[in-house]
């Protein structure tokens, strides 16, 4: 499923600015989505919470529902049953380990639609090779860089600028070749999650 809506849709039916630039700021609009949005008052009961806390997630990464339930309930109760670490640390490693999550973390992108945009569209080589999996997951010791004819392009440009960007420790980004390494595991404590990562796994255990 490819997410159509308008973006800041999504931010107002969640009340939080998901993807990070301030036209996504949802406090120049609090009403919810559709006709009754502006007089609804909503209570959730507690599984709404867990599902709206879960929708925030999912949605920060644009997700479909398939990938993002895959994810939690298989690939990372799987992982961290094999290496013996915590639910709620594997799954948000692989949310962070995914090649759009890394380039946005990087710099190089915005926004996680602009880094996908990037990715789909063939603009990054992995490795040495032309990569166009957004949705790929990354190893320590991995290399992305932006293809050496678009470097120069306007796209570009500002990610090269931007020294105020408070990049992981995990991702060595070298700004003169586009370029950069993934050095380690994403680690909780550098970005800290838009929703309860726990209430999350809880939510699918409910479901």
């Amino acid at each position: 499923m490819k997410y159509t809506w308008p973006k800041f849709k999504l931010c107002r039916r969640e009340q939080i600015n998901l993807f990070g630039p301030a036209k996504y700021d949802v406090k120049k609009r609090r009403s919810l989505p559709g006709k009754s949005g502006a007089t609804r008052m909503v209570r959730y009961s507690e599984y709404g919470k867990l599902l709206r806390n879960k929708q925030v997630l999912k949605r920060s990464y644009l997700l479909s529902e398939r990938q993002f339930s895959n994810i939690v309930k298989f690939t990372a109760l799987k992982y961290a049953k094999n290496h013996s670490i915590s639910h709620d640390v594997a799954l948000f490693q692989f949310l962070e380990r995914r090649v759009d999550a890394i380039i946005l973390r990087s710099g190089l992108a915005k926004t996680i639609m602009q880094a996908r945009q990037m990715v789909s569209h063939g603009h990054v080589l992995l490795n040495g090779v032309k990569h166009n999996v957004p949705s790929t997951f990354v190893e320590a010791g991995d290399i992305i860089s932006v293809k050496e004819k678009l470097q120069n392009s306007p796209l570009y440009a500002e990610a090269r600028g931007n020294k105020n960007l408070q990049v992981p420790s995990r991702i060595k980004v070298d700004k003169n070749k586009f370029s950069l390494e993934v050095v380690d595991l994403p680690k909780m404590w550098e970005i800290e999650p838009l929703a309860d990562i726990l209430k999350v796994i809880e939510f699918y255990a409910r479901a």
